[in-house]
């Protein structure tokens, strides 16, 4: 089948554009990958989504995809591994199938960014976890530290605090990068502490976690925390790889306006993938919400294939 609108990718940018794209009629298949959300479902509470003062991501997520369903969106739990965007008809193939549209949104968004220091990858599940919301069960009134100094972090810090006996808050510079807000409810609780000028050097443990290594910025000296978890919470790093060679890239994010057109015809892209000034959820809807409507005008302004 040859869709209107091929996306891929299934956080807020690509559930928006899908529902957009359906409910002007279009055709439109959603490529979710696993699980629908995006970076969404991993966010512990979400205090800055219009009409919604307070809710956790994994119920915003839930009200999303349940929005994409009634909107007659059809979806496929798979990822792009290969794109052919050149032709009037677009391709993206999986690992098991090939799907084709002419026009496609790339929404693929972003994912954790990684300390890339020894014992990170040794211990990922087994004490280092990218997600205060999924795994802070695992380690109440015990000891961890929290890696970051934006909204993420300090968030973090604050959720695992209900859970843990002891939260550190490790930050990078002399300051914390997170809305002041959060910070001042961070230091409400008293088994939250803050760790300034510190960068992590090395996990260390035996079967799990046990050890932090920092090295004071200031004069190098090393400092060693004995914990049981570390949460990495220092920004993301958008899922651009297949687009390497294919659209001009600028720090790795699409470079693309408002209206979320690439320099190939028919490809639009939007949410975290696109460079802009502003990263938050109500940012990637609206880029969905455009998105979808580019594509539209595109079909409706260009011969298509059907």
């Amino acid at each position: 089948m040859l869709y209107d609108v091929l996306i891929s990718g299934g956080g807020p940018a690509g559930m928006t554009a899908a529902i957009y794209a359906a409910r002007s009629g279009l055709s439109t298949l959603l490529l979710t990958g696993p699980a629908q959300g995006g970076q969404v479902a991993y966010t512990n509470v979400v205090e800055n989504y219009p009409g919604f003062p307070v809710i956790y991501g994994t119920d915003l997520a839930q009200k999303l995809s349940e929005h994409v369903q009634s909107a007659g969106v059809q979806t496929a739990a798979e990822s792009a591994e290969k794109l052919e965007l050149s032709g009037a008809v677009k391709t993206i193939r999986t690992a098991e199938q090939t799907y084709s549209a002419n026009t496609v949104i790339l929404a693929q968004g972003s994912e954790r960014r990684k300390l890339n220091i020894p014992g990170e990858q040794e211990f990922a599940g087994r004490g280092v976890s990218y997600c205060a919301t999924c795994d802070g069960n695992f380690f109440r009134n015990r000891t961890v530290a929290v890696i970051g100094g934006g909204n993420t972090a300090v968030g973090d810090a604050i959720e695992l605090s209900g859970l843990c006996k002891r939260v550190i808050l490790v930050n990078r510079s002399d300051q914390l990068r997170a809305m002041e807000y959060l910070v001042e409810r961070a230091k409400e609780h008293e088994n939250v502490e803050f760790l300034y000028g510190y960068e992590s050097v090395e996990i260390q443990g035996s079967q799990k976690v046990e050890h932090l290594v920092l090295k004071e910025r200031s004069s190098g000296k090393q400092k060693i925390l004995d914990l049981d978890g570390v949460f990495v919470a220092i920004g993301v790093l958008p899922n651009s790889q297949l687009l390497e060679g294919i659209l001009p890239l600028k720090d790795g994010f699409v470079e693309a306006p408002e209206s979320c057109e690439t320099p190939l015809p028919g490809v639009f892209a939007a949410g975290d993938l696109r460079k802009k000034e502003l990263y938050q959820i109500v940012t990637a809807i609206s880029d969905g919400a455009n998105a979808a409507h580019s594509a539209l005008l595109y079909l409706q302004n260009h011969p298509v294939h059907e």
